[in-house]
């Protein structure tokens, strides 16, 4: 069972839409719903400072109690957060009876990054996979799952096959085809005189091409010009 760290006072709320729910955060507390087991769902506020600590501070499993009453196993099914700030903004709590096992996800952390041959090449590590499948018991599911990458070389790819789950823990992702991390090697820029010949290069050969509308004139020739001027003076004096 969770520790006192991880237990949660709630209260019981009305579901008044959304504008009732931004007058909670504006006062401090975040709204909320618990649902599963043999209950009823409740929708509940709860202190912000009070969630923050107990989703800090506890385990996968908290002991909720709503409205003073007895407390019961829950773990987070999810939580919305502020694009901005990254507070939490609604949480969905789930009952679970401790003595079944239940799926879930947790975090995955690569530990030794720094200290691996190939980052210290210059290499680029890039971690693919950030949260991993898994089923368990409630009280035996990890806040995080680590695993070693600090002997990866250039050009290692890591899949979820060499990753060693906890005891009790079953991992539901496929081993071979999750790929958990990647070293690379260092992107190369293009140096800037190149790229200043190739411009110099597209400009001169721009220079060749004739601008539009110069294909289509024609120049009239100035004995053209005086034969037309002649025929209207012609005319004119015959009048």
């Amino acid at each position: 069972m969770a520790s006192d760290d991880a237990s949660l006072s709630v209260e019981t709320r009305e579901p008044d839409g959304s504008r009732s729910a931004r007058r909670l955060r504006q006062a401090g507390r975040v709204p909320g719903v618990v649902y599963g087991g043999t209950g009823d769902s409740v929708t509940f506020q709860v202190d912000a400072r009070e969630l923050r600590h107990a989703l800090t501070h506890g385990g996968a499993v908290l002991d909720v109690s709503v409205d003073g009453g007895k407390a019961a196993p829950v773990i987070v099914k999810d939580t919305q957060r502020d694009a901005v700030s990254g507070a939490v903004i609604h949480v969905d709590l789930l009952r679970v009876r401790m003595d079944r096992p239940i799926q879930s996800t947790v975090i995955l952390e690569l530990d030794g990054g720094e200290e691996s041959p190939g980052v210290k090449e210059g290499g680029i590590l890039e971690q693919i996979t950030r949260e991993l499948n898994i089923e368990a018991l409630p009280g035996d599911i990890p806040d995080a799952i680590h695993h070693d990458v600090s002997e990866m070389e250039m050009n290692d790819t890591l899949t979820l096959a060499v990753v060693t789950a906890p005891a009790g823990v079953t991992l539901l992702d496929d081993p071979e085809e999750t790929v958990v991390a990647t070293l690379s090697p260092p992107r190369v820029e293009e140096e800037p005189e190149e790229l200043e010949e190739e411009t110099e290069l597209v400009g001169e050969e721009g220079e060749e091409v004739p601008a539009e509308g110069e294909e289509g004139e024609r120049t009239v020739p100035a004995e053209e010009g005086e034969g037309s001027g002649g025929a209207a003076g012609e005319g004119d004096g015959g009048e």
